[in-house]
């Protein structure tokens, strides 16, 4: 019997193991870094240098608890310990003697301590009466030849290992040697060292070991299979046979359908057109032909499977109802008037071709024509939900190469489909929303013109029939909902637009602005900066003053970010617990933001001589345009300044011969333009200005100028002018009514032709301002001159 409690309760330091088994009376290097390790070796040190190793279960746990932990481990002496680096060493230790556990104590520094007594072995008395001496000699002769062996053929044992190995007459000693050097996992290498019976412990000793060397000569087997399977021209596809050699030998048959018969499947499940489906089904059959190894394989798999995948005739049930159609456009976007008017025209034919039994109808090609940040992208997304259609976009700015839209044939390297037929195997369904982005933005050059690629999509008469040059077999488009985007028209190629339907979206004003930034703009970032509604509020004032001052642009992507800003700015007064919530006002924005960063002109306070106050369009929404006029004793020149583009100096020309008609009206002189020179400027020189709507602001100056005349500081103008004084029609003009609204204009002159573009001004600008048409420079003259 073995004898207990003799040291029981023994307290000594632990130091966790991972993939590691120390045994006694042997040495063991191991690395050591983590907190709860150096403690203990730090604790081992200051003491007698002795730790207890333990084996962990699981490699995987950076910070073992006592449960993680084998209960049976080696007393070791620390023999010397070596900083690799910072907080990184080296541990050798000497193995003593088998212990163990009782009881495991964590300590404060991360580590454990633990109770132990000694784990000693069998007297070999006990183990005589099962196994006799002669035995025991036979199976260590055994262990000595399998342990040879192991090492010849695997290369991995030290030859000074098998040198001690046969020194050894400790068969306790020479078990736990084999144990060190062998690849055992870590279970088996744990049970030998808790087995206390010798014969036990031989004849786990021998199960493993032989074991083990099958293993290693099995997988040298295999290895060999390998190598005569290949030849020099598939060595690339190595591992790849590899595998499936492993694979026969476990099962002896494949575990997953063969290429073929998958392919098969999903052509009994496709709805490719009859007149393709034979052809299809040729090209499955020379792949089941192919070997599996063949590089036109995988070529010719990718082709079937995206042919296979695409949704022939299969299309989403449309939602039809008018009303929720509306609320979905209403709720997502404020303004846009014309858009949500053509979506909801779309719907009702829609539904009373369904009533009438009507299946297929050719979708309408929208393009949306407005400056950045006015929500040509959004919209779209909007139109699929209120449709219930499924929504793709692609995205055409700098494309270059018509097989972006048409797709590579099939005989190049690294072939595959147009990004239209992509889009339609991605959402897997015959109808979706296809928003085709920055179509102004297409490119071409030596690859082709991808813009008359997209000629054959956008157009009705054709897209039913649209060939890929991947897919090879025809395919209808008709079904699609096709929404373009664009910044102007001039970058859209004329047979292109042509096939379209446009939109044209304006800038919003500063009304719709403000309801906008009240309505998604702000609730939206107030969220995405972690405030509340409660704690943060801006008056309307403010979003007015905001606009005007921080912003300068057609769209509300500035305004957007300015009101970030202003949301980051509140939250740090927050969470500095300096305020609980925070109400904006006009007089907190430079507080919040810095000065001001655009300026606009109000009207004059007084009636000048010689200038003229005009309305302007710009990307950026309205603007009034101051014009002056300085005549100077000279020979007749006509001085132009202000960075004016070629069509606005011809208006100017156009004003000074309608002048020089009216030359008896204005008590012009005779001999006035050869002894006189004209000098008209523009301010904001900096500024590039261009076209005819400031025609009658010119001619205005210029009469005032010539005539003595002064023009009303009140009033306001637009029109382009002809040589006999018609005034004529012009762009913008709700843009240009805001502007003189927001400068406390009174009243402005536009072309008569413009009095039908009068229902789209705000009702706010209308109540106001007064708006009066003309017709001549006549009725021009008569209103803005004063005696």
């Amino acid at each position: 019997m073995t004898k207990k409690n003799n040291n029981k309760n023994k307290r000594i330091p632990v130091v966790p193991l991972r993939g590691i088994v120390a045994y006694p009376k042997l040495t063991l290097a191991f690395d050591a870094g983590r907190t709860g390790t150096l403690a203990a070796l730090d604790k081992a040190l200051n003491s007698d240098r002795k730790v207890l190793l333990l084996a962990q279960k699981d490699l995987e746990v950076d910070n073992p608890m006592a449960a993680d932990l084998y209960r049976v481990g080696t007393i070791a002496d620390i023999v010397q310990v070596l900083e690799v680096k910072n907080d990184y060493f080296k541990i050798l230790t000497e193995g003593i003697e088998r212990a163990k556990v009782n009881r495991l104590v964590r300590k404060g520094k991360g580590f454990y301590v633990a109770d132990y007594e000694e784990y000693p072995r069998a007297p070999f008395h006990v183990t005589s009466k099962l196994m006799d001496e002669l035995k025991i000699e036979a199976a260590h002769r055994e262990i000595i030849k399998l342990f040879e062996t192991y090492a010849v053929e695997t290369g991995t044992v030290p030859p000074d290992a098998i040198s001690f190995a046969k020194t050894l007459k400790d068969y306790d000693q020479l078990i736990d040697l084999v144990s060190v050097h062998v690849n055992f996992k870590l279970e088996r290498k744990q049970a030998l060292l808790e087995e206390q019976d010798l014969s036990k412990r031989l004849d786990q000793i021998i199960l493993s070991l032989s074991q083990e060397l099958k293993l290693f000569q099995y997988g040298q087997e295999i290895n060999r299979k390998v190598k005569k399977s290949i030849d020099k021209q598939q060595r690339d596809y190595f591992l790849r046979e590899q595998m499936r050699t492993i694979e026969d030998e476990l099962s002896g048959e494949q575990s997953e359908l063969s290429e073929a018969a998958r392919l098969r499947e999903l052509f009994a499940e496709s709805s490719i057109p009859e007149d393709y489906r034979e052809k299809v089904e040729r090209e499955i059959d020379r792949v089941a032909r192919m070997p599996a190894n063949f590089p036109e394989a995988s070529v010719q798999i990718n082709w079937l499977e995206l042919v296979l995948n695409l949704p022939f005739g299969k299309t989403d049930v449309e939602k039809l109802d008018l009303k929720s159609a509306r609320k979905i456009l209403d709720r997502d976007h404020y303004g846009l008037k014309d858009v949500k008017q053509r979506i909801i025209e779309y719907l009702a034919v829609r539904k009373l071709q369904v009533e009438q039994g009507i299946k297929k109808m050719r979708g309408p090609i929208l393009c949306l024509v407005g400056p950045p940040g006015v929500g040509k992208t959004s919209i779209a997304k909007s139109i699929a939900e209120a449709i219930g259609r499924k929504y793709i976009r692609m995205s055409l700015g700098g494309i270059r190469d018509e097989s972006e839209i048409r797709g590579h044939r099939r005989t190049y390297v690294g072939a595959m489909a147009g990004r239209i037929m992509q889009g339609i195997s991605h959402v897997d369904i015959d109808n979706p929303l296809f928003l085709l982005d920055e179509i102004d933005k297409l490119g071409h050059d030596f690859r082709g013109d991808p813009s008359s690629a997209l000629l054959e999509v956008l157009d009705p008469e054709q897209n039913d029939n649209f060939r890929d040059h991947y897919v090879e077999i025809p395919y209808d488009l008709s079904h699609v909902l096709f929404v373009t985007t664009a910044n102007t028209i001039e970058g859209i190629p004329g047979p292109l637009f042509d096939r379209m339907e446009l939109i044209q979206l304006s800038g919003y004003t500063e009304v719709e602005k403000v309801e906008i930034a009240k309505r998604h703009l702000l609730p939206k970032q107030i969220e995405a900066n972690g405030l509340t509604a409660k704690q943060l509020s801006l008056t309307d004032g403010a979003l007015k003053s905001l606009i005007a001052w921080y912003t300068a642009e057609a769209g509300v992507r500035q305004l957007e970010r300015e009101l970030a800003r202003v949301c980051r700015r509140v939250a740090i007064r927050i969470a500095e617990d300096e305020i609980k919530s925070f109400r904006v006002k006009q007089t907190d924005l430079e507080e919040l933001l810095g000065n001001r960063k655009y300026f606009f002109d109000l009207a004059e306070k007084e009636d000048l001589l010689g200038s003229a106050t005009g309305l302007a369009w710009t990307y950026a929404g309205g603007d009034t345009l101051t014009i002056e006029v300085n005549i100077l004793p000279g020979s007749g020149k006509l001085e132009l300044t202000g960075q004016l583009g070629d069509v606005m100096k011809e208006s100017a020309k156009a004003a000074l011969t309608y002048c020089r008609s009216r030359s008896e009206e204005l008590n012009m002189a005779e001999d006035f333009i050869t002894k006189n020179d004209i000098h008209i400027h523009v301010p904001a020189g900096a500024v590039p200005k261009d076209g005819p709507s400031a025609g009658i602001t010119m001619a205005t100056a210029l009469a005032s100028a010539i005539s003595g005349k002064k023009v009303r500081h009140d009033l306001a103008m637009t029109g382009e002018i002809s040589l006999r004084g018609r005034v004529l029609r012009i762009g913008g003009l709700k843009e240009k009514s805001v502007a003189a609204h927001r400068a406390k204009i009174k009243e402005i002159l536009i072309p008569k032709e413009n009095e039908p573009d009068l229902e789209d001004v705000p009702e706010s600008v209308l109540n106001n301002l007064k708006i009066t048409p003309v017709e001549t420079m006549d009725d021009v003259l008569r209103i803005a001159l004063v005696e």
